[in-house]
């Protein structure tokens, strides 16, 4: 079994590097790959290799989902609010140092999440009924603190409630959008719009910066506080249904914030993405409840290994995709004295074409109102958290039974 689960890890390796280099395409979408080949796979291989694949490719994809985030400022499902802090660090010269942490936050969440996995596996399952109505007024919660402690209370009410509608929107009517990027694929261009483009439209012009790389600026007590912080916030989304990792970068910024602490917060992101994996997989086998499309993939597979077999083969996957970043993150040389205006409106372009291609003329119509959305924020001189009410009102919804 002991080669299954590392064949199936190096083949989960390659499938998250593609997954997470390509703005678009998620380990979701990897796994449904996997999946649809599976009876052309098994005359090769054996169901351990097929499942250890799944999830190293989701594993994988945590660890390098920051690139393209960080040096092009295109966000991913799982990154949407961390894209901004780890851009920001790109246009100032740092670009390979905000990879360098996220990798580190993504190593403590893989040390972490084995000892919430056990708590929450313990605890958690004869508390589960009233976790799942209560997961509503917790999100309500924390929504109310992020507007009430604004710099202004009414806009940031206003971009919430106005986000959190196009949100649902964009769920409701999700169906009419092209399935080239599966069922979620939707996402891509609300979060692009939100998070993406409108930060591009007002960013900064000129030339990027030389970049270099003197350490991490990020004391001890930080990165302590940023993995625990962050792996706690990944291992309550990853067991709880309805939540994401876009939840817990909302979560995040109301102990740490984005702006002002942009380092910790990616690390503290990194752990939360990471931890998420692992805690999905706890779920799935504890309780029986599918978290994200892996486990989805997974739990219809022909035969579903041990836990402990998964678990080695996202260790493993974890080692190599934590070598792969701190190698990509020397990429941040190749982007110095780019001119930042027209890398800029290449982004942009792509994104519409993707947006497109992904979802037809039904995501082309979400991005176009996305991004008008999340120019609001910069106008008005509010923080972009509140945008993410896109995500948190429908999580509010679903919790309370308006799914």
């Amino acid at each position: 079994m002991l080669f299954s689960i590392c064949c199936g890890a190096v083949i989960g390796i390659g499938c998250g590097v593609i997954s997470g280099l390509v703005p678009g395409i998620h380990a979701n979408t990897m796994a449904g790959v996997l999946l649809s080949l599976q009876a052309l796979l098994l005359a090769w291989f054996d169901p351990v290799v097929i499942a250890s694949a799944m999830f190293a490719a989701l594993v994988t994809h945590t660890f390098i989902d920051c690139v393209p985030g960080t040096f092009l400022g295109i966000p991913d499902a799982d990154t949407s609010l961390a894209v901004l802090p780890a851009h920001s660090l790109c246009l100032e010269g740092r670009g390979e140092e905000a990879v360098r942490i996220s990798a580190l936050g993504s190593a403590a969440g893989v040390a972490l999440s084995l000892p919430l996995a056990l708590a929450f596996v313990l605890v958690l399952p004869a508390l589960q009924p009233g976790i799942d109505w209560g997961i509503g007024l917790i999100i309500l919660a924390v929504a109310g603190y992020l507007i009430v402690v604004s710099e202004s209370p009414e806009w940031a009410l206003a971009v919430f409630g106005v986000s959190g509608a196009l949100g649902l929107f964009s769920l409701r009517y999700s169906f009419l959008a092209w399935q080239v990027g599966g069922e979620s694929g939707v996402l891509m261009p609300l979060l692009s719009g939100l998070f993406g483009i409108a930060v591009l439209l007002r960013a900064s012009h000129g030339v990027m910066p030389a970049q270099h790389f003197a350490g991490i600026d990020l004391l001890p007590g930080a990165v302590r506080r940023g993995s625990v912080l962050g792996s706690i916030a990944g291992a309550l989304v990853g067991w709880l249904p309805g939540l994401s990792n876009a939840t817990a970068n909302a979560l995040l910024t109301s102990v740490i914030g984005y702006d002002t602490n942009p380092r910790e917060y990616i690390l503290a992101t990194s752990a939360a993405n990471t931890v998420n994996a692992f805690l999905g997989l706890a779920a799935l086998y504890a309780i029986s409840r599918t978290r994200n499309g892996v486990m989805v993939a997974l739990a219809a597979a022909e035969e579903v290994p041990p836990a402990t077999a998964i678990l080695l083969a996202g260790a493993l996957a974890a080692v190599g995709a934590y070598l792969l970043t701190i190698l990509l993150s020397s990429m941040a040389g190749w982007f110095g004295g780019v001119n930042v205006t027209a890398l800029n409106r290449g982004v942009i372009v792509f994104v519409v074409l993707l947006s497109l291609f992904l979802c037809g003329p039904f995501g082309g119509l979400v991005l176009l109102l996305a991004t008008a959305v999340g120019y609001v924020p910069s106008l008005v001189n509010i923080r972009r958290v509140y945008c993410m009410g896109a995500i948190m009102v429908p999580v509010m919804f679903y919790s309370f039974g308006f799914a």
